[in-house]
């Protein structure tokens, strides 16, 4: 069970740190300067290995993973986007975590994130005493990464305004930062293992486009949804069983649950049914990260409110709160999904007729 002062998320080196010590005390292939493990171990404390009891933590396009270390490895930085929900700042911290040992040196972009966020800023009560000096200098986690040789990412760099991300060119460029209030010559210069991976959600498109310059410093890698709903099912089981694990809870009949969840969020996503029927698209974000949130509040309901049997009527209950975010229109959308595809499926099994009987239920005009 867990106590009221453990921390609800911990990083992935941490929750990982078994696995990547297995790793690390077997890893004899070459490395590049800088990294703490391999580029195969890398790809196997992401992908997985059954002879090592590695698990697998990415699912998703496997040769993405090998195109991500590759560009680490280069002069390159590398750019992860893709709809919202789709395991990019997931793939980042499990990269960062293999390769630099630790994920926490992170740059969160927003309206708000300046120049200070990348460069560096001061301590102001050491600076008024002192004058400029590499004691009152506060590092930005850029500056951070660059003197341990570590990799830091840069989470939705395109929410950021375009001066701002322009602050990393010259990093990326010359792998150097001038501290001119240090003096002439003060320059940070990066360690090897130096790199940063920057996500950016497809959606965002338009809102602060990058320049062409910091582009061409990127290779850009696109995160598709998984396509597979029985891989994505096994997804969304796994990381509800971790979910539900650290808080010592637990519930039946998960699987014919997720079944029925996974189902109706790829039908929706695709426009399309598995028998072929076409449907409108929402516009809400039905990714598998999503998926995720609604059986875990789904397996909530029931363990706390229930008797702990999960069925496709918790399920349903959870999905208001996903489809109806942005657009009234999604509402009718899935009320046509309900009242044709999922009325039809009732038929077949109790998951989908306890989805179908709650589902009808609510009120999504």
């Amino acid at each position: 069970m867990t106590s009221r002062t453990d921390p609800i998320r911990l990083p992935a080196e941490t929750r990982y740190a078994a696995e990547l010590a297995a790793l690390s005390a077997q890893d004899s292939a070459p490395r590049p300067a800088g990294w703490q493990l391999s580029p195969r171990a890398v790809r196997r404390f992401l992908l997985g290995d059954a002879t090592l009891g590695i698990a697998r933590k990415f699912y998703g396009d496997d040769p993405l993973v090998d195109r991500a270390i590759v560009s680490l490895m280069s002069q390159q930085g590398l750019m992860l986007v893709g709809e919202p929900g789709t395991a990019k700042s997931l793939l980042s911290e499990l990269l960062t975590a293999a390769i630099s040992g630790t994920s926490a040196l992170v740059v969160q972009g927003s309206a708000g994130t300046n120049e200070d966020h990348i460069r560096y800023g001061w301590n102001y009560a050491l600076l008024l005493a002192e004058g400029p000096s590499e004691r009152a200098l506060v590092p930005s986690p850029v500056l951070s990464a660059m003197r341990q040789g570590r990799i830091v990412r840069f989470e939705e760099i395109t929410r950021c305004p375009p001066e701002v991300q322009d602050a990393l060119i010259s990093i990326l460029s010359e792998k150097a930062l001038a501290l001119p209030e240090l003096g002439a010559d003060a320059v940070a210069s990066a360690a090897p293992g130096f790199n940063i991976i920057a996500t950016a959600n497809l959606r965002d498109r338009g809102v602060h486009e990058m320049s062409s310059a910091l582009k061409r410093r990127f290779n850009f890698e696109t995160v598709h949804p998984i396509a597979d709903p029985a891989f994505e099912r096994e997804l969304v089981l796994a990381q509800l069983a971790e979910r539900l694990g650290a808080g010592g809870i637990a519930v039946t009949g998960a699987r014919e649950t997720a079944e029925v969840l996974v189902q109706t969020f790829s039908d929706l996503r695709c426009g399309r049914t598995t028998e072929g029927v076409a449907l409108n698209r929402p516009d809400a974000v039905l990714s598998t990260a999503e998926a995720v949130n609604v059986l875990h509040a789904a397996a909530l309901e029931a363990a706390y409110l229930d008797e702990g049997q999960l069925t496709g009527a918790h399920v349903a209950r959870q999905l208001q709160g996903v489809v109806l975010k942005d657009c009234a229109e999604d509402g009718k959308r899935l009320r046509a999904y309900v009242e044709h595809i999922a009325k039809e499926r009732a038929g077949r099994s109790a998951a989908w007729k306890a989805f179908y009987q709650s589902a009808r239920t609510l009120r999504l005009d």
